[in-house]
């Protein structure tokens, strides 16, 4: 095993990544980085599957419960901060085992981050929309939610200016201030892809349910009810458009009653794995399990032994 091995492990949600990476802990020399863009958040522990107490003493966990909710999180920040814990897991003779869902985050750190993205039209003629409703300011405050050091830069009577710093974040949800300060390059570690996908949509469908059930079971509603207590949050930060809260948001508000959350809420879940599993298939050199097998844990050893990575 060369000290800059790193293995990534990839998949839609609901699929099981979590428990196989804490029994892989238990057998191997390896040490969990999340790449997840909602377990980042504090005080978000339901709606996000955030692991236990138990799991996280058996298989601590990485780059999980730092942020604040009224934070933004970008892929920039993810990439610089990864590879500050890759190299420390690594200089410690452990394998670093990078597991989530966030393909953004995965494809940022293994392909690097790509200029900025073109104007979008259809975008531009919502937000001009918007504008002439609601007015500039509310525009140029909305930016300053997302990117602080933009509006900053960018007075309220500026639209051309305001229009693209939103655009950006719109589309990529990286605020124009990172773009603008970094370029990020890919990673050059030895990089093993494992990638897991359902055998059978329909069950991985069904866990989505039963896991979202579970989750109002838990305690869900009066988490978000926490979070609104707080009165610093809103429904358009980053950290509370994972679905599930956005969902149960709206209910507490009265928008629609709690058949139809629930609903909304399964069916965005769903809408999220098949985005996940698409780009999964689009990237390349990643080895797919089924991640309904159940040996699982066994069919990705073998792999493993076979790259001779330990």
């Amino acid at each position: 095993m060369t000290p800059t091995t790193v293995v990534c492990l990839m998949g839609p949600t609901a699929c099981g990544k979590t428990d196989l990476a804490v029994e892989l802990v238990q057998r191997l020399p390896f040490e969990i980085i999340s790449v997840d863009s909602a377990l980042i958040y504090k005080d978000m522990d339901i709606g996000t599957a955030k692991p236990s107490i138990e799991i996280l003493q058996q298989a601590p966990h990485r780059l999980i419960d730092f942020l604040d909710p009224t934070e933004a999180y970008s892929a920039a920040r993810f990439v610089t901060d990864v590879q500050r814990e890759i190299a420390d897991i690594a200089a410690h003779g452990r394998i670093p085992l990078l597991v989530g869902g966030t393909m953004l985050y995965f494809r940022s750190l293994l392909e690097g981050i790509a200029s900025m993205p073109p104007a979008d039209p259809a975008l531009r003629d919502a937000m001009l929309a918007q504008a002439n409703l609601e007015g500039w300011q509310a525009l140029h405050d909305e930016l300053a939610r997302a990117d602080p050091a933009a509006a900053a830069r960018i007075h309220p009577n500026d639209p051309q200016r305001i229009l693209r710093a939103l655009e950006v974040y719109r589309l990529t949800g990286t605020p124009i201030s990172v773009w603008q300060a970094q370029t990020q390059t890919p990673l050059t570690n030895h990089i093993l892809r494992l990638g897991l996908m359902p055998g059978d949509r329909e069950i991985l469908r069904q866990r989505i349910a039963r896991r979202f059930e579970l989750m109002l079971k838990s305690g869900l509603i009066d988490e978000v009810v926490h979070l609104r207590q707080r009165g610093d949050l809103t429904p358009d930060m980053p950290a509370l458009r994972a679905v599930g809260y956005r969902q149960v948001w709206e209910y507490l508000e009265g928008q629609y009653s709690y058949e139809i959350m629930v609903e909304k809420a399964i069916t965005a879940t769903r809408q999220l794995a098949k985005r996940q599993m698409t780009w999964l298939r689009g990237m390349d050199n990643v080895t797919i399990f089924d991640c309904l097998n159940k040996d699982l844990a066994n069919e990705v050893l073998k792999t493993l032994q076979a790259v001779r990575i330990f």
